[in-house]
């Protein structure tokens, strides 16, 4: 049984990562554990947990800023900002339901993760594209302070942004400083029934063109139509357009959108509740929240190139897909074998891009890489990060490494 460690101090955490740092011992980082069992095997019995790290250090709504301890619920950080008439722009998903898991999210482990949903290919950018700053413990237990409270501070603003997306194998992060925006006062969604992947995809591309401002674009085929707002949504398949802001603006750009798409195919409008639980449905890959450890892939590609890629892998799998981010962010679950080898050269014969396996059963978790390859150029520079961060590679072991595996 995996050894779970939870410093209440950022001394306390330094003091166990310089203890493992002398006798080499490895420790797999995490915070709430929400995403426990995501990434490559990991070859350490020792965990070591931000979770008692909690509370917000300082937040100045006039500032946008906030500052909080790695260990702090994600759902505490959400309830301020929206006491205030705040958000976080870049709407962090849930892993929970995919990833079967019961943890508490973190707002630590939001950033270590680069967790980013509908939002982020729109407006919003990524996770990391609001770290301010951090604080984290490296390889040899010594805290180090990255970046700070505004942008210009530009001092150890990369360091901290390295942190972003790389799962706990650098450092162990003890804070987190990052910007907030005021949350939109209106939200509507425009919803298209009855199209083809190949045609949702070119209404999203064209959506995105007009000057309406959407903020998400999703595509949900009929095959998952009904795990959303409990099966209300009609239609064979539908196509989601999102505007959020002020609301004298939603509902002009709103009577524009439908005049544009009503040409297209039936078009009907979602109000301020259902467009938000619609998103956060979109958001966490509702269809995919199942008791099951069927193979689950969030593949990146250009969104041109999306239904085409899930025509073909059809071809040869038994597949079940969803859209966000316009095409560019397919979730496809697999009824069968993971079929990383087809996957990832289809991926190359449409234009690249990345899959990375989300869920698996443990035989194809200790067979399938569940990271994209890296080309030699970017992995030689990821060793020497990571040497100098973690030079007895102490964190996380294994967990996004490269490793000889059967594809």
């Amino acid at each position: 049984m995996t050894e779970m460690l939870t410093p209440e101090t950022e001394a306390e955490a330094a003091g166990i990562i310089a203890r493992h740092f002398e006798t080499g011992v490895p420790l797999a980082l995490c915070g709430g554990n929400t995403r426990s069992g995501f990434g490559n095997p990991q070859r350490a019995e020792t965990t070591l947990s931000s979770s008692a790290l909690s509370g917000i250090v300082s937040y100045e709504p006039s500032e946008m800023v906030m500052t909080a301890r790695a260990g702090t619920p994600l759902a505490e950080i959400e309830a301020a900002l929206r006491a205030n008439g705040q958000f976080l722009a870049f709407e962090p998903m849930d892993h929970r339901g995919i990833m079967n898991t019961e943890g508490t999210p973190t707002i630590g482990g939001v950033f270590a993760a680069n967790v980013s949903g509908p939002r982020r290919f729109a407006l919003a950018g990524a996770a990391r594209d609001h770290l301010l700053g951090a604080r984290f413990i490296n390889g040899k237990g010594e805290a180090i302070k990255a970046g700070g409270r505004v942008m210009k501070n530009v001092t150890g603003l990369d360091l901290a942004r390295l942190m972003a997306g790389s799962h706990g194998t650098l450092g162990f992060l003890t804070e987190v400083t990052f910007k907030v925006l005021p949350a939109p006062k209106a939200a509507t969604t425009i919803v298209v029934s009855d199209l083809t992947d190949d045609d949702a995809i070119a209404l999203m591309a064209a959506a995105m063109a007009l000057p309406l401002e959407v903020s998400g674009a999703a595509h949900l085929p009929y095959s998952v139509r009904n795990a959303f707002l409990s099966g209300a949504l009609e239609g064979d398949s539908v196509t989601c357009l999102r505007l959020e802001g002020l609301p004298e603006s939603v509902a002009v750009r709103a009577e524009k959108l439908k005049d544009y798409a009503g040409a297209i195919g039936p078009v009907a409008e979602l109000d301020g509740v259902k467009t938000r639980t619609l998103w956060r449905e979109i958001r966490d890959a509702a269809p995919y929240a199942e008791k099951s450890l069927r193979p689950l892939w969030r593949v990146s590609i250009a969104p041109s190139e999306a239904a085409k890629l899930v025509a073909d892998i059809r071809l040869e799998a038994a597949v079940d897909a969803l859209y966000d981010w316009q095409g560019g962010l397919v979730w496809m679950r697999m009824d069968g074998a993971p079929e990383p080898g087809r996957l990832r050269a289809l991926i190359k014969a449409h234009g690249g891009g990345h899959a990375t396996l989300m869920r698996a059963d443990p035989v194809a978790r200790a067979l399938v890489p569940a990271f994209e390859p890296q080309p030699p150029a970017i992995a030689a520079l990821a060793a020497r990060i990571k040497q100098k961060l973690d030079p007895k590679g102490i964190f996380s072991p294994g967990k996004m490494a490269k490793e000889e595996m059967a594809a």
